[in-house]
């Protein structure tokens, strides 16, 4: 962690690094980097140097700084708005899910049990809480998290989100009644309203049998593809049905998909993440049924 000057000096510089920076090395020894900052990142920091310890500057750097995945630094920056805002729910909500792409997965499950804690109904403290679970194998935890989050959900579209995690996670768990129980509740008349949720709605209906794989599997971005969105849409249902091979008993069909989500370049998705998760349990020899 950066000495307290250090972090003021930075606040302070409206010439930080416009390039590239270091964020994190996977468990499979690849080195992930933040995007070039355009100036949105430099923005913030000019407007928070007027008042260096004002949380709510903060919060809009940390928010700016993850735009270009920055999560590094953002985790920095949120650490010093919870010092100046002690007992902020948000603040720690915003700092764990940011330490999940940083695969800093117990740091992260600690923030966000103390999030829920702080706030017992902030429906993203408990999925973000869920996923820090998941990627450390405790499913059962897990899938608890997830339901939560579930019976939080504002929306039909958090809703189906959160479902498919239940799904994953319990049975990873081996809790296939709970797995079904949760399908059950996404009836056939249940739409998503926005278009971002389609292809969690799509996963949730290959889980249900209602969707052939191939249907439910986005296209896949071509090699050097700068699409965020095609990868995130890519990397969310090949992990989930690669997944489901797993669950399956076809780890070779689930290795597959998990090779093709990491060859990726946005390694700030669940499913990037998932899937070199599940990777690095594989070449350890860990990897588990459900």
């Amino acid at each position: 962690m950066f000495p307290t000057r250090f972090l003021v000096a930075l606040a302070l510089c409206p010439f930080l690094p416009a390039q590239p920076t270091l964020q994190v090395t996977s468990a499979l020894g690849t080195k992930f980097y933040s995007l070039p900052d355009k100036g949105v990142v430099a923005a913030a920091q000019k407007a928070l140097a007027a008042d260096p310890k004002n949380p709510d500057l903060l919060y809009k750097l940390a928010q700016a700084q993850i735009s270009v995945w920055q999560d590094r630094e953002a985790v920095e920056t949120l650490t010093r708005a919870l010092a100046a805002a002690p007992g902020n729910a948000l603040y720690y909500t915003e700092r764990g899910h940011r330490e999940l792409p940083l695969r800093q997965f117990a740091r992260a499950r600690a923030d966000l049990e103390q999030a829920v804690k702080l706030d017992p109904k902030r429906m993203d403290a408990f999925y973000h809480l869920g996923l820090a679970h998941y990627f450390l194998s405790e499913f059962a935890p897990a899938a608890e998290a997830f339901r939560r989050a579930v019976e939080l959900a504002p929306d039909t579209d958090e809703r189906i989100n959160s479902t498919n995690w239940v799904y994953a996670a319990s049975r990873r768990a081996r809790q296939d009644k709970e797995a079904a129980e949760a399908l059950a509740a996404i009836g056939p008349e249940v739409k998503n309203t926005a278009e971002h949720t389609e292809f969690y709605l799509n996963l949730v209906r290959f889980f249900q049998g209602r969707m052939a794989e191939e249907r439910a599997l986005p296209p896949e971005p071509p090699a050097g593809s700068t699409d965020t969105e095609a990868e995130l849409r890519f990397d969310t249902v090949a992990y989930g049905v690669g997944n489901w091979h797993l669950y399956n008993r076809d780890a070779a069909k689930a290795r597959d998909y998990f090779q093709r989500v990491v060859k990726g370049r946005v390694w700030i998705t669940w499913g990037f993440v998932g899937a070199e998760v599940e990777l690095a349990r594989m070449k350890s020899g860990t990897a588990n049924r459900p």
